[in-house]
C-alpha cells in the first residue's frame, strides 16, 4: 500500500461550473448526502436485497456508487475524487444495511412474532452505529500499520481516480446503462414465461432464468461460477443415495442437506485461512515493531479524537444492550455475549477482508449460534437475534475498514468519511425494514420457509443466506446423527482443499509455470475451477437450486471467456487505455443487469403492494407462517 499525499492547506480550487457550491462548503456536503442518500443508496439497496432474496448474497455496492457519484463530482476536477468517496461511502452503507432484510425474512420462514417496524429499525441503528464506532478503532490496526491491502478498496481507489477523465466516464455509464436496461427488459420477460404453456410443457427450466444470476455470474468469473455448477452436479447425482440412507426424504432437494455440507466447507476452508491469517498480522506486527512512525501519520486526514471514539462505542453498547433487553425482550446475557463477540469478529473479519478481499459474515452469524447452543440456547427467536448482531456490525465494519483504505489511497478525511457512513446506517435501517416488507408482501413466495418445505416451488427466491440461518437455527441446542457426519464431511473437504489449493499456489515453480504460457495458464485454470476449486466457491451449489448455479455459469464462463479473449486482442494492438478489472465490460454490464432486474422487481413489488395490500388488504395478506419448531 502507498503512501498517499497530504491533502493541502491551501484553499481549495474552485470548481468548473460556477451553479456547483465551494469544496467543504454547506452546500457541498448537502449535495454529495442527497444524492447519496436518496439516489444511489438506494438503487446499491434495492440490488442487494433482491440479490439476498434471489441468490442468498449481493455485490457491493462501492463501484457503482463510485462510478455515478463521479459523475457529479467530475466537475470539481481531481479533488472530486473525495466527494465521490464519501458518496460512495454512504451508498455503501445504505446498500449494505438494506441487504440485512433476510434477517426478517428469517424470522418469518421461523414463525417467529415479528415485532413494530420502528423497533426493528431501532434495534438495527444501534448495531450499525455499533459497528461503524469497531471498525474505526481498528483501521488504524489493519490499514496504517499492518497495511492490508483490501483489494476491492484498492479498486475502487483507482475507479475515482480514473473518472476524472471525461472519456473514461462516459463509456463507464454507457455500459452500466445499457446493462441495466437489458436487466429491466430481461426481467419483464422472464416473469411472463411460466405463464407460457409451451414453455412449461417444452423447456420448463428455462423459468428459473435470471437476469441477477446471470450478471452476479459475470461480475465474479468462472473460477466462482464453475465451482458452484459442479458441487450442484455432484449433489444432484448423489440425491437418489442420500435418500436411500435416510439423509432426504423422497422428492427433497440437495440443498436441504446440501447446506450443512457447504457450510462447514466454508467453515473449514476459514480455519485454514484464519491461521493464515493469524500468522500474518503476527509477522507484519513484528516487521512493523520499532520503525518510526511515518511523517504523514500526523496529517490532519488521518486524525480521529479517540476518546470521542471510544465514547461512541461505549454508548451504542449501551444502547444496544437496551433496546436488546428492554424493546426486543431478549434475555441480558446472550446480548452481551453477543456484543463480547462481535468485538472481536470485526477484527478477524476485517483482517480477513483485507488479506483475501472475503467477509465471511455468515460464517460469524452460524458460529455465533453454534456457541450459544453450547452454552445452553434452545429459543431459536433468541439465537436470531443475539447472532444479528454479528452478522451487521462485521458487515458494516468490514465496509468501514475498506473504505478508509481507499480514503487512505486518496488522502480523504477520515472524520468526514465516518460521518457520512453513519448518516448511511440510519438510511440503511430504514430501507432494510421497508424493502424487506415490501418485498415480502408483494411476492408471498419469500414467506415460505423452503428450509422445512423442501418441495415448495420458489422460483428464483432461492433466498440461500436464509436457508443458512434457519438450517443453523432450526435445529439449535439438537443436531440429528446424520447432520453431523454431514458438518464432518464438509469440514474435512474444507481444510483439506484449502491446504493442498495453498501448498501449491505457494510454489514458486507452480507460479512461473501459471504465468508463464497459455497452456500453463489453461492448468491453473482446470485446476482452480475442476480439480481444487475454492471451497468458499463450491459451497455456494449446496446452497440453491442446480438451474440456479446453471445461469449462475453461464454469466460467469461467458464473463471470463469474453476478458480473455479482450486481453489477447488489447495485447496484440497493444492498447493501453483499458478499464480497470473492476471497470471491465462484463463487470460494468454484470452490475447493470442485476440492478435492472432488482429495479423492475421493486417496480413490481410497489405496484403489488399498492393494488393488493394498500387497496385490497384482505387478498394480498401473505399465508400465516408456519409453527415455530420445537426444540
Amino acid at each position: 500500500m502507498t503512501t498517499p499525499p497530504s491533502v493541502a492547506a491551501e484553499e481549495a480550487p474552485r470548481p468548473k461550473f460556477a451553479f456547483l457550491p465551494k469544496i467543504d462548503s454547506p452546500g457541498y456536503h448537502v449535495l454529495l448526502s442527497a444524492v447519496a442518500i436518496l439516489i444511489l443508496g438506494p438503487l446499491g439497496g434495492i440490488a442487494a436485497a433482491y440479490m439476498n432474496f434471489s441468490l442468498g448474497f449481493f455485490v457491493g455496492g462501492q463501484v457503482l456508487a463510485g462510478i455515478l457519484g463521479s459523475a457529479v463530482t467530475y466537475g470539481y476536477g481531481p479533488e472530486g475524487k473525495h466527494g465521490a468517496n464519501y458518496m460512495q461511502t454512504m451508498a455503501a452503507s445504505v446498500a449494505g444495511m438494506a441487504g440485512m432484510g433476510v434477517l426478517i425474512q428469517a424470522m418469518t420462514w421461523l414463525g417467529i412474532p415479528m415485532p413494530p417496524a420502528h423497533h426493528l429499525m431501532l434495534f438495527f441503528v444501534c448495531i450499525g452505529m455499533f459497528g461503524v464506532g469497531l471498525g474505526m478503532v481498528y483501521t488504524p490496526i489493519l490499514v496504517d500499520r499492518l497495511k492490508l491491502d483490501f483489494p476491492s478498496g484498492y479498486a475502487v481507489a483507482n475507479i475515482l481516480r480514473a473518472l476524472t477523465d471525461k472519456r473514461l466516464l462516459k463509456r463507464s455509464i454507457a455500459k452500466l446503462g445499457s446493462g441495466t436496461g437489458a436487466g429491466v427488459v430481461f426481467a419483464a420477460c422472464a416473469e411472463r414465461l411460466p405463464s407460457s404453456k409451451w414453455v412449461m410443457a417444452t423447456i420448463p427450466w428455462l423459468t428459473s432464468i435470471s437476469a441477477s444470476t446471470i450478471g452476479a455470474g459475470m461480475v465474479v468469473g468462472a473460477r466462482i461460477t464453475i465451482p458452484a455448477i459442479m458441487m450442484g452436479l455432484i449433489g444432484w447425482q448423489l440425491t437418489p443415495y442420500l435418500v436411500s440412507i435416510g439423509w432426504l426424504n423422497e422428492g427433497e432437494s440437495f440443498r436441504k442437506i446440501g447446506f450443512l455440507i457447504g457450510l462447514a466447507m466454508i467453515l473449514g476452508a476459514a480455519v485454514v485461512d484464519m491461521s493464515l491469517i493469524a500468522a500474518e498480522a503476527l509477522r507484519r506486527v513484528r516487521a512493523q515493531a520499532g520503525k518510526p512512525v511515518e511523517a504523514d501519520a500526523k496529517d490532519a486526514w488521518k486524525q480521529v479524537n479517540p476518546r470521542r471514539l471510544v465514547a461512541w462505542i461505549v454508548f451504542w453498547a449501551a444502547a444496544l444492550v437496551a433496546v436488546a433487553t428492554l424493546v426486543m425482550g431478549q434475555p441480558l446475557g446472550f446480548t452481551i455475549f453477543a456484543i463480547l463477540l462481535t468485538s472481536v469478529f470485526v477484527l478477524i473479519n476485517g483482517i480477513s477482508l483485507g488479506i483475501s478481499d472475503s467477509n465471511p459474515i455468515s460464517s460469524a452469524f452460524v458460529i455465533a449460534v453454534l456457541l450459544m447452543s453450547g452454552l445452553g440456547l434452545k429459543d431459536p427467536r433468541v439465537g436470531l437475534m443475539s447472532a444479528s448482531i454479528l452478522l451487521v456490525a462485521c458487515s458494516v465494519g468490514g465496509d468501514m475498514q475498506q473504505d478508509r483504505s481507499t480514503g487512505y489511497r486518496l488522502g480523504t478525511n477520515r472524520t468526514v468519511q465516518f460521518r457520512y457512513q453513519s448518516i448511511g446506517i440510519l438510511m440503511g435501517s430504514v430501507l432494510c425494514v421497508v424493502l424487506a416488507t415490501t418485498f415480502m408482501k408483494a411476492y408471498p413466495v419469500l414467506t415460505i420457509n423452503s428450509f422445512a418445505d423442501p418441495k415448495a416451488d420458489v422460483g428464483q427466491w432461492q433466498s440461500a443466506m436464509t436457508f443458512k440461518f434457519v438450517g443453523a437455527l432450526q435445529d439449535i441446542g439438537y443436531l440429528a446423527g446424520y447432520k453431523v457426519k454431514a458438518l464432518a464431511i464438509g469440514l474435512v473437504i474444507g481444510i483439506v482443499t484449502e491446504v493442498l489449493r495453498k501448498v501449491i499456489r505457494a510454489n514458486k515453480r507452480y507460479q512461473d509455470y501459471v504465468k508463464g504460457s497459455k497452456r500453463g495458464f489453461a492448468t491453473g485454470f482446470v485446476m482452480d475451477a475442476f480439480i481444487l476449486p475454492s471451497p468458499y466457491a463450491s459451497s455456494f451449489g449446496g446452497f440453491v437450486e442446480l438451474m440456479v448455479c446453471v445461469w449462475f455459469a453461464v454469466g460467469g464462463v461467458g464473463s471470463s471467456a469474453y476478458n480473455t479473449w479482450q486481453k489477447s486482442v488489447a495485447a496484440k494492438k497493444a492498447k493501453t487505455e483499458d478499464l480497470p478489472e473492476d471497470m471491465s465490460t462484463t463487470s460494468l454490464v454484470g452490475g447493470g443487469l442485476i440492478a435492472g432486474e432488482a429495479l423492475y422487481a421493486l417496480a413490481v413489488g410497489l405496484h403489488g403492494l399498492f393494488s393488493n395490500v394498500i387497496l385490497k388488504p384482505s387478498a394480498a395478506a401473505p399465508p400465516p407462517p408456519a409453527a415455530p419448531p420445537q426444540t
